[in-house]
């Protein structure tokens, strides 16, 4: 079976075949009608004949007949028999399209397209259509001619206008009811005007013989259009709701629309048929080119674009083709809808509604038939839509490729911009269901997040266990901790806590702590009982982000880099009343360094090694009895701790830095080594106290007492 999406055709062979139009069996749905069009190498019926139906089921040359509708297995079934071998020479491609009564296509359930061999009932075509919106006519798809070949392609294009705008743009002249108002707009070279809005139900329009010096039309009644629209218009999600106004024409011209628009965004739909060249500008008030909304020169181009209406004056576009175009101005309703889960596919520029979550958007672009092009996608909340400049690019790439962006919660439009084949697949982030993470300490998702860790012993802190994966983006993912009023404060940050590791949380006892989570992709967070950090009673190795728990008096703590990595290495002390300080820095180099192990009156604390997930690291406790004393001269490299036995003093600082934002930052320390005071971060002459001190730098320093 070859199954195929919009856009894309496949190969048939020149042989009887059995073409079904199906859809599902619901009870109230909409009555659906195949037929089928003969077209010739310039897209039109040459006549009456050219038009298969049920009121005129076969063709004079017995290549395509309407063979009757059944029910099978929950479907219901609309068969027509196309003969390829048959079909005369003057006919280039056979359209295989579809009306609706009673309703419009989105209301109809699983509707599809199958060819299958006369012969063997091998199916050699298959088309599921799952974009259909407000049409009441579609063209499924059509068998086209392509080097004395027959293929299938898969067309997808709908008419809100009804079976009457579809006959139009094939060469079937319709006449309209003679009490049926037309609004016709100025005079414009090349351009035949259709009424913006489906006539009333008060008879069929009847399909008769078009002008002299034209071919000839087929005469036949054609099933009476929907209900017209409510006259007031209807509030949708992105906008209110109005009649759609359509305009054709052919080659270069100007489309002005001549009914009233609401304020904001509206949808331009613009086709164009064959091969050549197709744009459309809006035009500002001095009736030049303003905004372009396509540039294209895909064959049978079709696309959806916005146009922002000024709110004095008609919209207006001016249209540049090689062929027969038609444009329609649509309300935000029609967009095509994403949901998560199944796949939404495209070919060339579109406009997408998402009601949903936030999500992850997987974008498979193939491009052109050369596998180029450009795409592009700009995201618009709908509380912004009627701002132009305001959204968010989320893919701005050319050629094929394949990438995942965030999606933020619906409701949101998605403006595409494409040159060819597009596929997107919304991937919800999963739920938190909070009661369960807080029973069992567990916290997972996807994506950004705010999320609030219950304590499961209040009063005490707790272990975080943490594996985060970020989404790409420069410095890695980001987590804060919000206070009562949304201000953030730094908690952990992908390029100095690595992607696993743990952490200290709960730093004061709190009940709860909020978390929110930027830059990540996949993430858990564990609650883990304090009393699991290991006990730091001599040397320490390992890599990644650690928590260990000391015991025992003030002490210096020495930290060594045991990778060859430049990442960042730093270590800081956390009391039992959640006050915390830096105790080391390596600054990206593998020299030792020293700092103060402080320990409150509670006689522990906590030690935490913050670095990358590859980073080695060595760290150690030693008897404050190894503290240099300040005499004559103190030097070192890097975070060191000194110690004045003398009275106040003068010292000179002096400092070679070592980058061109190193600073020499000297603190006073208590008799705990507790950070009191910081008494300078530059060189020269400085007045210490009495007790220890410690230096904060990467470069080389010396202390030297004055006298």
């Amino acid at each position: 079976m070859t199954h195929i999406t919009k856009g894309a055709n496949t190969p048939v062979p020149a042989a009887e075949l059995r073409v079904v139009v199906g859809r599902r069996s619901v009870p109230g749905g909409p009555v659906v009608d195949a037929s089928a069009l003969l077209l010739d190498a310039t897209g039109k019926v040459r006549g009456d004949a050219d038009l298969v139906f049920y009121n005129q089921p076969a063709h004079p040359s017995g290549a395509v007949r309407h063979s009757g509708t059944g029910e099978d297995g929950g479907q219901l079934l609309d068969w027509l028999e196309v003969d390829l071998s048959g079909v005369e020479p003057a006919v280039q491609r056979v359209l295989i399209a579809g009306s609706c009564d009673g309703g419009v296509f989105g209301q109809v359930p699983g509707l599809y397209v199958r060819a299958l061999g006369a012969a063997d009932g091998a199916v050699v075509a298959h088309y599921d259509v799952t974009d259909a919106t407000t049409e009441t006519a579609f063209v499924l798809g059509e068998f086209y001619r392509r080097d004395g070949l027959w293929k299938f392609r898969a067309v997808g294009q709908g008419y809100a206008s009804g079976l009457a705008g579809l006959a139009t743009d094939y060469g079937i002249a319709v006449e309209e009811p003679v009490d049926t108002p037309v609004p016709v707009p100025a005079p414009l070279p090349r351009v035949a005007k259709v009424d913006s809005a489906p006539p009333p139900p008060v008879a069929a329009p009847a399909f008769t013989a078009p002008p002299a010096g034209a071919p000839a039309a087929p005469a036949f009644t054609a099933p009476p259009p929907p209900p017209p629209a409510p006259a007031a218009p209807v509030t949708a999600p992105f906008g209110p709701d109005f009649q759609p106004y359509t305009q054709r024409g052919r080659g270069n011209g100007v489309v002005s629309v001549a009914v009233p628009l609401p304020p904001g965004p509206v949808i331009v739909e613009a086709w164009h048929q064959g091969s050549g060249y197709f744009a459309a500008h809006t035009l500002n008030r001095r009736n030049k080119d303003d905004e372009l909304l396509f540039n294209s020169t895909l064959r049978d181009f079709r696309g959806r674009a916005l146009a922002w209406p000024a709110p004095d004056r008609p919209l207006r576009l001016r249209v540049e083709a090689d062929n027969d175009w038609t444009v329609l101005v649509q309300p935000l309703s029609v967009a095509r809808g994403l949901e998560a889960g199944p796949p939404l596919q495209g070919y060339g520029p579109e406009i997408v509604a998402y009601h949903g979550t936030a999500a992850d958007l997987d974008v498979d672009v193939a491009g052109d038939e050369d596998g180029g092009g450009y795409f592009a996608i700009r995201c618009r909340e709908a509380a912004h839509v009627r701002d132009m400049d305001e959204y968010d690019l989320l893919v701005n790439d050319t050629d094929r490729f394949r990438q995942t962006v965030p999606l933020p919660d619906g409701p949101l439009l998605l403006d595409i911009e494409a040159d060819g084949h597009w596929q997107l697949v919304a991937r919800p982030l999963p739920v938190l269901d909070q009661a369960a993470a807080q029973a069992s300490g567990a916290y997972t998702g996807r994506g950004a997040r705010t999320v609030t860790l219950v304590n499961p012993a209040p009063g005490r802190p707790a272990l975080l266990e943490y594996a985060i994966q970020d989404d790409g983006a420069l410095f890695g993912h980001r987590v804060s901790v919000l206070d009562e009023y949304d201000d953030e404060e730094e908690f952990l940050k992908g390029t100095r806590h690595g992607d696993h590791g743990r952490t200290v949380v709960f730093r004061k006892g709190e009940a709860q702590v909020r978390l929110r989570l930027e830059d990540v992709g996949d993430w858990s967070l564990r609650l883990l009982p304090i009393e699991q950090a290991p006990a730091l009673t001599g040397p320490a190795e390992g890599r990644g982000s650690a928590v260990f728990r000391y015991d025992g008096p003030p002490a210096l703590l020495g930290l060594a880099r045991t990778s060859t990595d430049d990442d960042e290495l730093t270590t800081h002390t956390v009391q039992a009343d959640g006050r915390g300080r830096i105790s080391a820095d390596t600054s990206g180099r593998r020299r030792p360094v020293t700092g103060p192990l402080w320990v409150s009156h509670a006689g522990y604390c906590y030690v935490q090694v913050a670095t990358s997930d590859h980073t080695g690291w060595r760290i150690e406790p030693a008897h404050l009895s190894g503290v240099p004393v300040l005499g004559a001269r103190a030097e070192g490299q890097g975070y060191g701790v000194v110690r004045h036995t003398g009275p106040e003093t003068e010292v000179m600082l002096t400092h070679e830095p070592r980058g061109t934002i190193d600073l020499p930052v000297l603190w006073e320390l208590d008799e705990r080594l507790e950070p009191v005071r910081r008494i300078s971060t530059a060189s020269g002459l400085q007045r210490v106290p009495s007790g220890y001190l410690q230096i904060r730098t990467a470069g080389r320093w010396s202390i030297t007492p004055r006298g």
